[in-house]
């Protein structure tokens, strides 16, 4: 291990510990603080800050996550930056309601519990820890590649509780994890899991309506989001916008239909675009006009993250009432 620092992080009064060899984010985690982040790669730009003091260095990062010139001026990736002093950090993105609501994350040993094919492209994948492993509704885990070292993958939990990690898995040719849920993995084999990250949660706090948006595998943390609003009886006005294809890349209508049943005010709006209807950011401003009063949550690829954030602050969404999960791909496939 190398020497460990202080990290202070304004505005919110935290202070933590950090170790050279580890990063800020990594430090983070281990103290259970939740700091905003999604990929933990220096892909998404969700853990950007501001270095006010101090002395840092970061590694290998994508530069569509920082600009060079964001660099230049202070701006660091904490999932990315090594402290080599007592620093003070601004944070950029931050929500005080979960700051301080952490789970630390644990390694533990899982079974395939089942393996179900949802649509031609689209895995369902049920594992049932050795020891349970908490985590809050929306939150992702890492799963080890078989026979790698230190190789990992990052999916969302779709549903709530301890004694399982149900995963919708995104199939793609040649995938390292995603290609063994169709020839490879079976029912019994056991698999590593590291976790749980992301700040993908749910504001108890608030009262006002919630747009959900997203599309493909990014229906993990919203039906795990939706599960939760249906064991706590929330009852705030909710609509989910999901992008697809065609009606061949949808699943899950049956449980749509028994959230639209069990919640007051919930409905489900598929949007296929490639049968008229659009993309799924067209479909919403089209349907939504004043979201002055809403929170919403995003999930889904970059693209449409990036095109349904301006969409969203122009109807009247403050940036900080806009939760985004980017599901970014490994270098490499999944």
């Amino acid at each position: 291990m190398g020497d460990k620092h202080r990290v202070r992080f304004e505005p919110v009064d935290v202070e933590i510990e950090v170790d050279e060899e580890e990063t800020i984010l990594d430090a983070a985690f281990r103290q259970g603080v939740m700091l905003m982040h999604g990929c933990k790669e220096g892909q998404c730009s969700s853990c950007k800050s501001f270095l006010l003091d101090g002395d840092l260095q970061m590694d290998r990062y994508s530069t569509f996550a920082l600009a060079d010139y964001e660099s230049e001026e202070g701006y660091v990736l904490l999932c990315k930056a090594h402290a080599y002093s007592d620093l003070e950090i601004e944070l950029i993105n931050y929500d005080e309601e979960t700051i301080r609501a952490g789970v630390p994350p644990r390694l533990v040993d899982t079974e395939v519990a089942a393996i179900e094919p949802l649509t031609h492209d689209i895995t369902a994948l049920r594992l049932v820890p050795v020891e349970e492993l908490p985590f809050l509704p929306g939150q992702y885990a890492d799963i080890r590649i078989p026979g790698t070292d230190d190789e990992w993958r990052s999916f969302s939990m779709a549903n709530t509780g301890r004694d399982r990690l149900d995963f919708i898995i995104k199939c793609y040719p040649g995938g390292r994890f995603s290609g063994l849920l169709r020839d490879g993995l079976r029912p019994g084999d056991l698999l590593q899991v590291k976790g749980p990250y992301g700040a993908f949660t749910l504001r108890e706090k608030s009262a006002r309506d919630i747009v959900f948006v997203g599309g493909g595998a990014g229906m993990a943390p919203i039906l795990s989001l939706l599960t939760q609003m249906r064991e706590q009886d929330v009852r705030r006005r909710t609509r989910y916008y999901y992008g697809a294809r065609t009606a061949h890349d949808l699943f899950h209508l049956d449980l749509m239909a028994g959230f639209e049943n069990d919640l007051p005010d919930f409905r489900f709006v598929p949007v296929l675009s490639e049968q008229g209807g659009g993309l799924v950011t067209e479909a919403l401003d089209q349907a939504e006009a004043d979201l002055s009063e809403v929170d919403a949550y995003l999930c889904g690829p970059p693209p449409m993250i990036d095109a349904a954030i301006p969409l969203l602050e122009s109807k009247g969404v403050p940036r900080e009432r806009i939760y985004f999960d980017k599901f970014t791909t490994t270098a490499g496939s999944q």
